[in-house]
């Protein structure tokens, strides 16, 4: 689904440094409004750095980011980032605030009442599924799964065009990180905004993106294909490693079940849903 709110993102030749080490050189893209994009890589291809430059927790070395074609850099900070909702590893969430004042923070940061905000903080609870009554418990009394949809609720409480997600969900077991990924498709849907979502791991990206973006070394880009178009055909030889396409017991393919397009591996294992 796509929000006739949501906006484009696009990078113009953008270059990210820290100190003297070069993460991200001369980088072009755009992410189309109203898409999930997953960008793919391993450590140190600068997946995260781009991500923060989207609310300018990284500025640039040189080049743009762009959002509705204006340059964010012309914005304040403060303002940008309460506008876009951002979802970390380990929550974020402040643990001596109760999980709806931890949600309520950015509507109050926008005006709101507390008591209003604090009515956004139950019906968000909702949003990613979690019971309302819950709302009185801190972060210490939730389990690790709680905590990451109540740091999703959060990112979602001010209604935000655009969603930044940082391997959010790469600490928990595998059966709540499916859960929240069918969360995470069911709220792209219903929301319709534009997201980033950074990960390493292959199944993930394969069960999320629209659009996937393989970061190489040095951010370059190694691929920008749907899920479909990498496994069945990766660009090179990173490519192929990375996904496991070509070596190793988790060699994948894409295999039809009906209407459904599955991702095997070599045993025939299906791992994963392309088509939804």
């Amino acid at each position: 689904m796509q929000s006739p709110n949501a906006p484009t993102i696009r990078f113009d030749r953008l270059t990210l440094r820290y100190g003297e080490t070069e993460v991200l050189r001369d980088l072009s893209l755009t992410i189309a409004a109203g898409e999930l994009v997953v960008l793919l890589g391993p450590s140190g291809s600068g997946k995260t750095s781009l991500l923060r430059s989207v609310n300018r927790m990284v500025e640039p070395a040189s080049g743009r980011v762009l959002i509705d074609d204006a340059d964010i850099a012309t914005r304040s900070r403060v303002q940008l980032r309460r506008s876009i909702g951002y979802v970390m590893q380990a929550s974020g969430l402040f643990p001596h605030v109760t999980v709806q004042d931890n949600i309520a923070t950015v509507p109050r940061l926008l005006g709101a009442s507390r008591q209003d905000a604090r009515a956004i903080a139950h019906r968000t609870l909702g949003r990613v599924g979690l019971d309302p009554a819950l709302a009185t418990r801190y972060p210490a009394q939730l389990s690790g799964g709680q905590q990451q949809r109540v740091g999703v609720a959060r990112a979602l409480a001010a209604d935000p065009r655009i969603l930044l997600m940082d391997e959010p969900f790469g600490a928990l077991d595998p059966i709540t990180r499916k859960a929240l990924q069918r969360e995470t498709l069911r709220l792209h849907e219903e929301t319709g905004a534009t997201i980033l979502f950074v990960t390493h791991d292959v199944d993930e990206a394969l069960a999320l993106g629209d659009r996937i973006i393989v970061l190489d070394a040095g951010g370059r880009i190694a691929q920008d294909a749907t899920p479909a178009e990498i496994v069945a055909h990766p660009a090179d030889a990173f490519v192929a490693e990375l996904l496991g396409t070509t070596t190793g017991d988790r060699a994948l393919h894409l295999q039809r079940a009906g209407e459904t397009e599955l991702v095997v591996d070599r045993t025939g294992r299906p791992i994963g849903v392309l088509e939804r």
